[in-house]
């Protein structure tokens, strides 16, 4: 395993757990086998049964659900060190789908080798709870997002919070990070229309908050920017381990 790709998923759950190098050694074992998917192929479909979860090792993808009538809503994108179908592992029927967005390489866990290494290893075990309930905190403020936010607001707020979630692992900072999101993309997880969605950026470009461009965001006044969206990452859970 790379060390890029290593530190993604310990910095996420060493803020809540200070693993150690047993747990660590642990942790290592899990991520074994690797597979490589590209876009428009789904890792996860809705509505199928199965035990395997993946932790996502490079890349972005998209969990989604499909509407009878064919619209899409995604849910959340996720970045190197989230894991992938986890709920659909312990539930045994997938609720939703995952789809890359990018290229993207995946360890492959069985929820065998999950649940022994929950066994080797119980402070890992509270690290992977505490990031799945974060991730269900992500969820909850992305409802607020799209029923209380207007569509500015709506865009600035999920714009801060992915550079929090990449600052954690690495890749992101205050000042801004790299973004493989396309409008359309953008449009389906906001609520909105790819035209609305570009109206809305260049508006927070005019207003020199942010401008994200050629697949890169950049934070032209961070601090404004906060105040703007009225963004609050306490539900990030990024303070530091609580568990050492």
């Amino acid at each position: 395993m790379s060390n890029v790709q290593n530190t993604a998923l310990i910095n996420k759950l060493e803020a809540f757990v200070a693993l150690s190098g047993p747990e660590l050694s642990v942790l290592d074992s899990l991520q074994k086998r690797q597979r490589s998917f590209v876009p428009g192929r789904d890792l996860v479909h809705q509505g199928q049964s199965g035990q395997v979860a993946y932790i996502l090792r490079s890349g972005w993808a998209c969990s989604y659900k499909i509407l009878q009538d064919g619209q899409r809503q995604i849910v959340d994108f996720q970045i190197p060190g989230d894991f992938l179908g986890l709920r659909s592992v312990l539930l045994h029927i997938s609720d939703h789908s995952i789809e890359p967005v990018t290229d993207i390489v995946v360890s492959e866990v069985m929820l065998k080798d999950l649940l022994s290494a929950f066994q080797k290893a119980p402070r890992l075990a509270t690290a992977v709870l505490w990031a799945a309930s974060r991730d269900e905190a992500m969820v909850v403020e992305h409802l607020v997002n799209i029923g209380r936010r207007n569509a500015t607001e709506r865009m600035a707020h999920f714009l801060l919070e992915l550079g929090a979630r990449l600052a954690l692992v690495g890749v992101g900072s205050r000042k801004g990070y790299t973004c493989p999101l396309s409008q359309y993309l953008l449009a389906d997880a906001l609520g909105l229309s790819a035209v609305h969605v570009n109206r809305v950026l260049r508006h927070l470009r005019e207003l020199g908050l942010v401008t994200f461009r050629d697949g890169v965001v950049v934070f032209g006044d961070y601090e404004a920017l906060i105040a703007f969206a009225q963004f609050d990452p306490t539900y990030l859970d990024q303070r530091g381990p609580l568990l050492t």
